[in-house]
């Protein structure tokens, strides 16, 4: 078996309506390799101080940092986005992490949003930290769609130096996965996988119980020697307890890991 080097982390997102400091304690029971901090109204997740506590009483590292980029998450760290991103680089950069989460703005941002393609370039060439910008959707609603980010919820149409791959949001934006990684190339820095059947809800199903190429992707990823993270990003939100929750996260760490190891073919003498 070859393992590559891409580490499986747990968005603390996945542990929602519990708490970021939960997602820490689930993570470390479960072997993930590491959390992916999702900063959100919940304090803790905004201290860095608090967080470098919680990596090392768990003993489990940070490994990439979600800036808050929500609608509920407009008043978090500031107002404004610049702010936000910049905030989120040195909380980054202080505990250890490699690479900040960010979404392309919402349409209304509109002077961010205009400056949004250079203003990423000009953060990423001052810090080792990878900016990974994540592919969105249009929102729906009955036959209607709204294009709610600019430049473009595909962000393969703009020039980034990192992308993020969600499955999700490409489900629900009804795009062809695999495609879209063909065309972020050697850019691909990070991936969110959760799986999703095509609703206009953003599903963030447990890998393997959608329609999303889940599996042919870790196994692309195992093959080419992808050395990003893959962060387990699931709606638990409907478990009925505690104990369910850590079973639905234990089954995407294991079907994570199952992909991500790809069989070699050993010569015959």
């Amino acid at each position: 078996m070859r393992i590559p080097d891409a580490k499986v982390a747990l968005s603390t997102a996945s542990v929602y309506p519990e708490s970021t400091a939960t997602a820490f304690e689930i993570a470390a029971r479960l072997g993930y390799d590491g959390v992916e901090v999702m900063v959100w109204t919940d304090p803790v997740s905004q201290d860095i101080e608090a967080l470098r506590r919680l990596s090392d009483y768990h003993q489990i590292p940070i490994l990439a940092v979600h800036a808050p980029c929500l609608l509920i998450t407009q008043r978090v760290w500031s107002t404004d986005p610049w702010v936000k991103l910049q905030r989120a680089r040195t909380a980054a950069e202080k505990l250890g992490a490699s690479t900040v989460v960010v979404h392309p703005p919402f349409r209304w941002q509109r002077q961010y949003a205009r400056d949004f393609v250079a203003g990423i370039w000009r953060m990423a060439n001052e810090t080792d930290v990878r900016f990974a910008v994540e592919n969105m959707y249009p929102w729906r609603y009955r036959d209607r769609e709204m294009l709610a980010y600019a430049p473009d919820w595909d962000v393969t149409k703009d020039d980034y130096r990192h992308f993020t791959i969600d499955l999700s949001h490409a489900a629900t934006s009804r795009t062809d996965a695999l495609g879209m990684v063909d065309r972020m190339g050697d850019r691909l820095g990070h991936v969110h996988l959760a799986d999703g059947k095509g609703s206009a809800k953003d599903e963030h199903l447990v890998p393997g119980r959608g329609s999303q190429p889940c599996a042919e992707l870790l196994e692309r990823l195992a093959l080419s020697g992808f050395d990003g993270h893959v962060v387990i990003e699931v709606n638990t939100r409907r478990a009925m307890s505690s104990a369910e929750r850590e079973a639905d996260l234990a089954e995407a760490l294991a079907f994570t890991r199952l992909h991500l190891a790809s069989s070699l073919k050993v010569p015959r003498p």
